[in-house]
């Protein structure tokens, strides 16, 4: 089902129209802008959609700019953002982890929610007036989000990483997707841990001013910001950030930034098309190395069904032997039986159909029909082969 943006209702009359035939057709679905879902699907499962590769915006097509007049205090991920900051969780170190998922890709702590909710606002109506759309990735944009390393001089990997949103947040520039992330630095300092908090030690309470009291190490928000953009197309790898010196140096820099991420668009649109050929080549690859795999599999169950078949074949003869001993010798107990007297032969014959039954006949055309030729065989193919063509 495609999705309609705008106002998707028919107009007045249209029901009792369409009832009688009369309903005028509907009216042409507006041109899709980049990152709109084109498709909708039941339960919320992922739509399998087909978008064709982001492509740099041309330098002969103008951009449309948006009149100062028209800006809006504040943008819409911001304003839809804010309560869900508000109410989060905080960290023992004191960073804000929101319970719901779907938001924009803020990290900061609870003392630097304002001030970066108004610079992750400036930023967004900066990129929206160059033209440039800023909003949540579409479920069937296949993007993703790398995860961030907050701490200045970073460290080992940890076992758990920072929050981080369900999806995205992205500018299009052109139909070129861009990351955004505004998270807050942290610095490694001396703190002390209080009813399950962290609280960064002031210098006079140091472990060198108190040298026989145990002081943890921990990240704590260093009141710094950084903004990373990054290259969400899983085949290409770009990023680049910029942090602040001081506490608002990330407002001053806006001009410089955006214009620096603009210019690297042609770039990331290279290095996109070169990982989907990469892409192409390793699935090409692997078609040859499953087929490969394949051939070499049936010549060896061509090679096991035969020997099987032939075991089978020489077993059913050996056992056909067998039988024909073993009625040669039924055949003549009969004879032998038929010149006894009455009680004594019934009793005798009743032994013969038990022993016969026992060794399930000797009928040499039955067992025949058992036995399995090669191809035969052959039509009966392990799952991981099946399961291997459709990968």
């Amino acid at each position: 089902m495609r999705l309609v943006k705008g106002n998707s209702r028919p107009p007045r009359g249209h029901w009792s129209q369409l009832g009688v035939g009369k309903a005028s057709p509907p009216p042409p679905l507006p041109e899709a802008l980049p990152g709109d879902e084109l498709e909708w699907t039941r339960n919320g499962e992922t739509p399998k959609v087909s978008r064709p590769n982001p492509k740099a915006p041309e330098e002969t097509t103008p951009r449309r700019k948006r009149p100062r007049s028209k800006r809006p205090s504040h943008h819409s991920l911001i304003v839809e953002g804010r309560e869900h900051f508000d109410e989060a969780k905080e960290s023992e170190t004191g960073y804000l982890h929101p319970f719901k998922k779907l938001l924009v890709d803020i990290f900061v702590s609870k003392k630097a929610l304002k001030r970066s909710l108004d610079t992750a606002n400036e930023i967004f109506l900066a990129f929206e007036d160059r033209g440039h759309q800023v909003r949540i990735a579409p479920r069937d944009g296949h993007l993703w989000r790398p995860s961030i390393d907050e701490r200045i001089e970073g460290g080992r990997e940890r076992y758990r990483g920072p929050w981080r949103p369900m999806r995205p947040t992205v500018v299009f520039i052109g139909t070129v997707a861009i990351g955004l992330s505004l998270f807050e630095l942290s610095e490694h300092v001396e703190a002390e841990r209080i009813e399950g908090k962290y609280y960064r030690l002031p210098q006079s309470r140091s472990q060198k001013s108190q040298p026989f009291r145990w002081v943890n190490k921990e990240d704590m928000p260093s009141g710094r910001f950084c903004l990373r953009a990054y290259c969400p197309y899983a085949r290409a790898q770009w990023e680049r950030q910029w942090r602040e010196s001081n506490p608002g140096d990330l407002l001053q820099m806006i001009p410089e930034i955006l214009p620096e991420i603009e210019q690297e668009v042609p770039r990331i649109v290279g290095l996109i098309e070169e990982g989907d050929r990469q892409a192409e080549l390793e699935r090409q690859q692997w078609a040859a190395q499953k087929e490969k795999w394949c051939l070499e599999e049936e010549e060896r169950l061509r090679a096991k069904h035969l020997k099987e078949s032939r075991e089978q074949l020489f077993s059913i003869i050996e056992d056909w032997g067998v039988a024909k001993r073993v009625e040669t010798f039924f055949e003549d107990a009969e004879r032998r039986i038929a010149s006894l007297p009455g009680e004594e032969r019934e009793r005798s014959i009743n032994r013969i159909h038990r022993a016969r039954e026992l060794l399930g006949g000797v009928d040499a055309l039955q067992r025949f029909r058992d036995w399995r030729a090669p191809e035969e065989r052959s039509k009966e193919k392990p799952t991981w082969m099946l399961d291997l063509k459709t990968f």
